[in-house]
């Protein structure tokens, strides 16, 4: 008997593989795949977890009503314009599900965060991918890439995997430029480890517009990717439709309290940005030292470039750091194949992963 057919482009999708975590032979690893925290999360965070061991038979706040109060709070924002969801990368789900179908088309940058292209895809709507300036979103590109198709623009600021960005000017000329049925969707799932003067994370041009759409998540800053929280900041209106689009009870209760906690540990989070801001710095001038192609990166991790010569590709590269117990991303998937994005991690790591950069860059391979 034949078997059930998924609805047409869902065997399309290329299914978003997450950074390994294990290595064969090695008991334990250096994982600098995903963007972890290299701290960990709060102290205050963890206490937290350990005192709701016996809460697990409660259901949770539906709405998480005490974290978005306590989310507003934190960053000067309208409670009521906040949703909370598994994940930021379950609201980019949800985006696509409630404002794209069969017909339409969502436009993303050429090496913008995988789940744009998956999210597009599997509700029925086409990927389009506007090419990159010195592997950072291009404005006129984006723009230029709309169509009367378009219904959602994705674009990461600071951009995963390359860490660049766009300067707070550039965001507010893209969405001058975009028709108000466009829905511009910013990313800013590593905000908190910005720095620059000429960075915004985008609230407050959803606080002018009726299009546009904030994200953030828990998982990066915060580490608490384990837990899987995300936020959405957007007008009270495409709240209203998130609201009707998630499951019950879609994120946790104890990371809704956890997460209250870790964002009230100031001291750690100061910590935290002090750690990746330096490591970040201190890797990057490494790398370039050794021939690397590194743009500037203002995210909790670097691209590194492998000039291809002597056998030094990336996939190269990334065999001997997996030989060495070290395991970084590949890039391949966003056309990037002779890059890897490496985590900023602890200073023992980065000085170990350092090493096994500069004997690999040291060695042709043949």
């Amino acid at each position: 008997m034949a078997a059930p057919l998924p609805r047409p482009g869902i065997l399309n999708v290329m299914p978003y593989k997450a950074g390994d975590g294990e290595l064969p032979g090695f008991s334990r690893v250096i994982k600098l795949a995903s963007n972890e925290g290299a701290l960990g999360p709060s102290p205050m965070a963890l206490e937290r977890y350990r005192q709701l061991g016996g809460h697990l038979h409660i259901y949770a706040d539906g709405g998480a009503g005490p974290l978005r109060r306590a989310i507003a709070d934190n960053y000067g924002l309208d409670v009521d314009r906040i949703v909370c969801s598994n994940g930021s990368d379950h609201i980019i789900s949800m985006l696509c599900q409630a404002y794209c179908g069969p017909g339409d088309e969502v436009v993303h940058s050429a090496h913008g965060f995988m789940m744009y292209k998956i999210a597009a895809t599997t509700c029925g709507a086409t990927p389009v991918a506007a090419p990159e300036k010195d592997l950072c979103s291009d404005v006129d590109a984006l723009l230029a890439a709309v169509t009367d198709k378009t219904k959602i623009m994705f674009v990461a600021n600071p951009n995963n995997p390359t860490g660049t960005y766009l300067p707070a000017s550039e965001v507010e000329r893209l969405h001058a430029g975009l028709p108000d049925q466009v829905l511009l969707v910013i990313d800013s799932a590593y905000a908190e480890y910005v720095t620059a003067d000429d960075y915004a994370d985008g609230h407050g041009i959803v606080e002018g517009a009726d299009n546009v759409v904030m994200t953030r998540t828990f998982s990066k800053m915060y580490a608490l990717a384990q837990l899987r929280l995300g936020w959405a900041y957007c007008s009270k209106d495409i709240a209203d439709v998130l609201d009707r689009v998630r499951t019950p009870f879609n994120v946790n209760g104890i990371v809704q309290e956890v997460a209250i906690a870790a964002m009230a540990d100031k001291d750690h989070l100061a910590a935290s940005l002090a750690h990746t801001t330096k490591w970040r710095q201190w890797l990057t001038d490494e790398a370039r030292a050794m021939g690397l192609n590194v743009p500037d990166s203002i995210g909790n991790f670097i691209l590194a470039g492998f000039p291809g010569t002597n056998g030094h590709t990336g996939p190269n590269a990334d065999a001997y750091l997996r030989a060495n117990g070290i395991i970084v991303r590949r890039q391949d998937p966003v056309g990037l194949t002779d890059y890897l994005r490496i985590t900023i991690g602890t200073e023992s790591e980065m000085r170990v992963t350092r090493d096994a950069l500069a004997t690999f860059m040291a060695t042709p391979v043949e």
